[in-house]
């Protein structure tokens, strides 16, 4: 996509994608869509065998899609027809799932609706945010992408319809979910803040109202004695918070206008003492 403001001065800062082209001396083009002809009419004329697409966030015409020799292929973070849509992982991890992975599909018009040639699944570890998922699923998922290009050189790709049952649909991700609401069950909370790390990252307020970033929490039982403490207390001095049912400790933290912190390096009652609560 074309470079967009960034950073507090709001300078114009290019994708890494366009960063790493230009490092390695190749033409990177950033039309703003594609339902400018002269864009579609470039695109045609590269002449391509197969197109790739990757968490582009812009439709395709039918006319960019049939322009390829062999048409066009997307990576999907998914195990489709689970998770179609703009934010797969997050939701996968927001939802608790146990597996997720990623397909290789033929793109079509319809939303990430198309036949799948290749896909691998990997399990969701207990503690692993989206950011980190992302990661993973990037390093699998290029090399899945390769193999299956190969496949498709050389005739031997098959591509096998998406079930029509199991379908499920993973919506951007709104700004109003990042806000904790302490009064949910610490297992919710706890997917919540994995599902939002690293960006846009769910957040509270302190008792005085300083807003505080939370990107890693882990379940607890309720410490004896304080069972009646209410949503979003502390019980004690070292981030351990009540929820609705259950605890969470936090592990991870940011403050307004900081950088993230592990919240084990710390002092004791630092960030919120016993008593306290978070809203």
């Amino acid at each position: 996509q074309p470079a967009r403001p960034a950073g507090r001065g709001k300078k114009l800062r290019p994708t890494p994608v366009a960063e790493a082209a230009a490092t390695l001396g190749l033409e990177a083009r950033t039309p703003l869509s594609f339902k400018d002809p002269a864009a579609r009419a470039a695109f045609a004329a590269l002449e391509a065998d197969a197109a790739v697409v990757v968490a582009y966030g812009l439709l395709l015409p039918q006319a960019v899609l049939d322009a390829p020799r062999l048409g066009c292929f997307n990576l999907h973070a998914s195990l489709l027809p689970r998770w179609r849509g703009a934010a797969p992982i997050q939701r996968a991890v927001m939802e608790g799932d146990a597996l997720t992975g990623a397909c290789v599909m033929r793109m079509t018009l319809g939303l990430d609706e198309g036949p799948v040639l290749s896909r691998f699944e990997t399990p969701i570890g207990p503690s692993e945010t989206s950011g980190d998922l992302f990661a993973r699923l990037a390093t699998e998922g290029a090399a899945l992408m390769v193999e299956t290009l190969g496949a498709l050189a050389c005739g031997a790709a098959t591509e096998t319809p998406q079930a029509e049952t199991g379908v499920t649909y993973a919506k951007k991700i709104d700004k109003a979910e990042a806000r904790l609401d302490w009064a949910a069950p610490a297992e919710d909370l706890d997917r919540r803040i994995r599902g939002l790390a690293p960006s846009p990252g769910a957040w509270c307020e302190t008792a005085a109202g300083e807003r505080l970033k939370i990107l890693l929490a882990a379940p607890e039982a309720v410490p004896a004695g304080a069972e009646a403490a209410a949503p979003g207390e502390a019980l004690d001095d070292a981030l351990l918070i009540a929820c609705g049912t259950g605890a969470v400790r936090l592990r991870r933290v940011q403050r307004a206008g900081k950088g993230v912190v592990e919240a084990a390096t710390l002092p004791s009652g630092a960030l919120l003492t016993k008593g306290e609560r978070l809203r």
